[in-house]
């Protein structure tokens, strides 16, 4: 299985996970030309913004520590156009982060893995 394939595996893993935990999933795969989300979700009044990063092991590490600033700062900015075009008001927002391990099927759910320099997590 190549990268690829194993991303898309990982965010659908990642997805089921989250329908199973009551979230309505509204996109998958958000682009812009700025940059993608993996999944925006909602539940409880808040809209979640996730990035799904998918290994087989940690021996390189753990999949949420490939998110590092410069890929925060992204997602940032495209969840900024998303609230802008959709025209959301009065919701909490979150950055998560969920890491799925491909070999045994586990997941980790990291909510408000970052923040915006608004407090936005």
């Amino acid at each position: 299985m190549n990268n690829k394939e194993k991303g898309r595996l990982g965010e659908q893993i990642a997805c089921n996970y989250l329908i199973k935990n009551k979230f309505h999933i509204l996109e998958k795969n958000y682009r812009t030309k700025i940059g993608e989300i993996d999944l925006i979700a909602f539940k409880d009044n808040k809209i979640s913004f996730i990035e799904v990063k998918s290994r087989n092991s940690i021996n390189y590490g753990h999949p949420s520590e490939s998110v590092h600033y410069k890929k925060q700062k992204k997602i940032i900015s495209t969840a900024k156009q998303y609230i802008m075009y959709k025209n959301i008001k009065n919701m909490d927002i979150g950055f998560d982060v969920i890491e799925v391990y491909l070999k045994n099927n586990n997941i980790n759910y990291i909510e408000n893995a970052f923040c915006d320099n608004q407090g936005w997590c």
